[in-house]
């Protein structure tokens, strides 16, 4: 009796509606248990893969090319019952979202729910699929000896507050379901892997909301309580609160809502190819936009699909996260059938770079979830599942790039053959920018550039850059935290080949204090 009364308190509760200061504000508490038949929990789960997998390939030919501005509502967007089936074959790095979750829920499989994060570095080191920024720089690292958490911390990886991991912690919070604390924890072995601070916050965010999302059709609650482990004075915290807030003052209007995060919070500090440039694949930029998707799109799939893809920037990621979150609400049966023909056709066929298909990955979500319920004290019966939901707690706070920022970039575009390169700057880090290139058009090739690096002469490491694009240096070089100041760079390439030539693009220079903004009529004054 007393347990009814308080599930009936905690139902009226969630459904009242009270005015403050004119302002409608829902209240919403988490319940002690939550249950759920073992159909719905499949629907649940196969939702939540379709809907990533539909979302990354809606928002797929716009990735990147709106950088700061939205995508206008004349632009049509492409959609066919093949589309799927046929960007399988012809862009399967399209799919990084979905392949890197596979690779994580496969090692769970071959190696144990509680696989250290080791294994999961290595598996997806050594695999030969396409990465970029955070994701390429931690492979880079592993390969080269810089295991976990190390290979995605800020002092070895430059992008560390990308949106690698945030795109690919889908399948953590989709094997807690109801249980935040666990999806955190499974965050935490897998998300340090390539990213730190914000950017390992943005899967820890995505994969709470997923968990949320099994348990709640309240989008506002599901967006509020993936917040909840992130410490407020994170800037990534900062910047999804004030979505939601401006959600609150615009509820009908996701483009004012855009504005005022653009003028706000669209500064970048990390990723060094981003920081003068309107490119802009910070974790909580993106984040945002999936916040604004879900918020706004009212729990229509097509809408919230939409709203995350106009906002722009990593434009086919942030759909597929705000698509499979919704599509654990809704469950696959109630995703429009509009949907369904282009996901049907590949549901049995392999993933792209993957041994699964994802009628498989159902399977394995469903069977990881109902063992970490059971384990945390859930109830998993032949038709009816009781999930133990936890109430989230705080992670210990992160900050990548602190004392940290940008004041210089130069744009080089020099190849260097026999002569070293040597660059003075003034500040207290440097990023180069480069990669190695083919002379005479070789496609494959397993050549290593050894390249010597001295800052104010003194040797501080030989950087090895494999030619080989999957295996690849993101980055020549970085190195933070130098005393502030004037220093030089020299480096030297010490096993040139004629057949190859290293080009660096340009190079970053950081400051522990911003850039003052530089006024003509204060100079003029000062004359």
């Amino acid at each position: 009796m007393i347990k009814a009364r308080n599930i009936f308190l905690m139902l009226s509760i969630s459904l009242l509606l009270i005015s403050c200061g004119g302002e409608k504000v829902k209240l919403s508490v988490l319940p002690e248990k939550a249950t759920l038949t073992a159909d719905a929990l499949k629907d649940k789960i196969k939702g939540g893969w379709a809907g990533q997998t539909i979302g990354v390939t809606y928002g797929g030919p716009t990735e990147f090319k709106f950088k700061g501005t939205m995508i206008q509502d004349y632009q049509q967007m492409i959609w066919y019952d093949d589309y799927i089936k046929e960007l399988y074959e012809l862009d399967p790095g399209l799919y990084d979202d979905v392949y890197m979750d596979l690779t994580f829920v496969d090692v769970l499989e071959r190696v144990g729910l509680d696989a250290p994060a080791d294994s999961f570095a290595l598996s997806f080191a050594k695999d030969d699929y396409k990465l970029w920024h955070a994701n390429q720089a931690a492979r880079y690292n592993i390969l080269n000896g810089i295991m976990p958490p190390a290979s995605g911390n800020w002092m070895n990886n430059p992008h560390a507050d990308d949106i690698d991991f945030q795109i690919e912690a889908d399948f953590a919070g989709m094997m807690a379901p109801g249980m935040i604390n666990t999806a955190s924890e499974i965050c935490d072995r897998t998300g340090h892997i390539m990213n730190y601070g914000d950017g390992w916050y943005g899967g820890v965010f995505m994969a709470a909301m997923y968990s949320t999302a099994f348990i709640s059709d309240d989008i506002d609650f599901i967006v509020e309580q993936g917040l909840k482990p992130i410490p407020e004075k994170s800037k990534f915290y900062q910047a999804i609160s004030d979505v939601i807030k401006w959600h609150k003052q615009y509820p009908t209007d996701w483009k004012q809502c855009w504005f005022e995060f653009e003028k706000k919070h669209t500064s970048e500090k990390g990723c060094p190819e981003g920081v003068f440039n309107a490119f802009n694949i910070d974790a909580s930029v993106n984040a945002a936009y999936v916040a604004m998707g879900l918020l706004y799109g009212e729990k229509d799939f097509y809408k919230t699909m939409d709203i995350s893809t106009r906002c722009g920037q990593d434009s086919d990621c942030n759909p597929a996260t705000a698509a499979g979150i919704l599509g654990v609400v809704l469950g696959y049966d109630k995703i429009p059938a509009y949907w369904k023909p282009a996901i049907e056709k590949v549901q049995d066929i392999k993933f792209p770079y993957s041994d699964l298909t994802l009628n498989q990955i159902y399977d394995l979500s469903y069977k990881h979830a109902t063992t970490l319920i059971a384990k945390n004290g859930g109830e998993v019966k032949e038709n009816n599942i009781t999930i133990k939901v936890q109430k989230p707690e705080i992670l210990g706070f992160e900050q990548s790039f602190e004392g940290m920022y940008p004041t210089k970039e130069l744009l080089v575009r020099k190849d260097f053959l026999e002569e070293s390169i040597k660059l003075d700057f003034t500040g207290n880090g440097i990023v180069v920018l480069g990669n190695v290139k083919s002379q005479c058009g070789v496609a494959k090739s397993d050549f290593v550039a050894l390249l010597d690096v001295y800052i104010d002469g003194v040797k501080t490491e030989q950087v090895r850059m494999p030619y080989d694009y999957i295996i690849r240096k993101y980055d020549i070089y970085h190195k933070y935290m130098l005393k502030n100041g004037d220093h030089t760079i020299e480096i030297k390439w010490v096993n040139q080949n004629p057949d190859f030539r290293i080009t660096m693009k340009s190079y970053v220079v950081y400051s522990d204090s911003p850039n003052k903004k530089f006024d003509p009529n204060q100079a003029g004054a000062a004359k």
